[in-house]
């Protein structure tokens, strides 16, 4: 049996959300900001993408064009409850959805197409859910295909706030109109590797010899370009209640200004590996490799194995240290980005009794603190007088262990 698979993509989400916040932004042209009033332009509005500006605009090249341009700092909590309101709604018309990203899903509507008199019924009558359950000034556009990668292209074909469909027979007509990097995985350094062996478009990728594509990407990547090519994708829908086996846990941060202040950089970084062994200890995992990455005045990026799996945040920053100390690192810093790696499960991992048992019952009841009472209750006394991280879901939604609660 064929499968129905349906991509749901919001049109111009984070603008789309702020008009529907604020009235008084509707109709004009507005650019979402990262938080902290960064000057890159994360979303533009319908309105301002007609004069050009789009993602990754700068903020003083948009005013040059667009003068009365409106700048508003994301607000990623609030995008992240409309995405819950949406989910709801896709449930109600199949158990099979993933959340590809915080402004798109993926539907799998095979096992319950049968319900329906049409699949422009489901699409017309989700459309109408979040015009009456979230709000008229946010869209979707939805594509419909039997496989993700081609339900995805066909969600892009009518933007905004439109609808398509791509049959096998439809492909070769698609592709003949759509540019290498139109597809989701090929990058614009994906793109300029393929035209450097001769594949400039879909037809040359599909005629490539497989032995071309992996002298030059390796034999993983040489097969996915050529299912591409193809149309082919067989990769499941999985639904978001489905736990994902975690390979890393990791956050970045950027700062709300440039800093040079060596022990408020220090600050940070616990914070940040404070947080991740919270998340560890949230999952059931511990790590043992550790990444930090400074950029900056420069940028610096490494990870180092330890000796031990761990879970506890100032193991994490020892390590961390020991690099940022490697590194003699004084310059400026804009973003910090800790990880942790190579997990195994906390049973599965070797434990000191004599040392590991006070330290873990110790962060088992802090947990239980802020958990109860709100993030950073209880911190480490290095931290005094340091701001306080918060964790939210950004674009991605790159933080997993946040429970999905609709």
């Amino acid at each position: 049996m064929e499968k129905i698979i349906m991509h749901i993509d919001f049109d111009s989400y984070f603008a789309s959300c702020e008009q529907q916040f604020n009235p008084d932004f509707r109709g004009k042209a507005i650019g979402v900001t990262a938080e902290h009033g960064r000057t890159c332009i994360i979303a533009a509005s319908r309105e301002a993408k007609k004069f050009g500006i789009k993602t990754g605009s700068r903020s003083y090249e948009a005013q040059k064009i667009i003068p009365d341009i409106i700048l508003v700092p994301a607000s990623f909590d609030k995008y992240y409850a409309v995405t819950k309101k949406f989910l709801k709604i896709c449930s109600f018309y199949s158990p099979a959805v993933e959340l590809f990203s915080i402004d798109e899903a993926f539907i799998d509507l095979t096992p319950v197409m049968h319900l329906y008199p049409s699949i422009e019924f489901v699409a017309s009558g989700i459309k109408k859910r979040i015009n009456k359950d979230i709000g008229e000034f946010i869209t979707v556009s939805i594509g419909v295909s039997h496989n993700r990668l081609l339900a995805k292209l066909a969600s892009s074909i009518n933007k905004p706030n439109g609808f398509a469909t791509i049959k096998k027979e439809d492909v070769d007509g698609i592709y003949s109109k759509i540019k290498l990097t139109d597809i989701c995985g090929i990058g614009e350094a994906l793109r300029l590797r393929l035209n450097i062996i001769g594949v400039f478009n879909f037809f040359d990728l599909r005629t490539c010899p497989i032995n071309l594509l992996k002298a030059e990407f390796g034999k993983v990547t040489a097969y996915h370009l050529k299912s591409i090519s193809l149309g082919i994708d067989n990769m499941p829908v999985i639904p978001y209640y489905i736990e994902k086996d975690s390979k890393s846990v990791g956050r970045n941060y950027c700062l709300p200004k440039n800093e040079y202040n060596q022990t408020k950089i220090l600050k940070i970084i616990y914070e940040l590996c404070e947080e991740i062994a919270k998340k560890l200890r949230k999952i059931d995992k511990k790590a043992k490799t550790i990444g930090l990455c400074l950029a900056g005045g420069k940028s610096k990026c490494e990870r180092k194995t330890i000796g031990k799996y761990t879970d506890l945040g100032q193991e994490i920053f020892y390590t961390c240290k020991y690099l940022y100390n490697q590194w003699q690192w004084n310059s400026m810093v804009r973003r910090i980005s800790v990880w942790a790696g190579n997990l195994t499960h906390s049973g599965y991992a070797s434990f000191d009794f004599y040392n590991d048992e006070k330290k873990e019952k110790i962060a088992e009841v802090i947990d239980s603190i802020n958990e109860k009472f709100g993030d950073h209750t209880i911190r480490n006394g290095f931290l005094i007088y340091t701001d306080k991280l918060t964790t939210k879901p950004n674009g991605y939604l790159s933080e997993k262990h946040m429970p999905l609660l609709i």
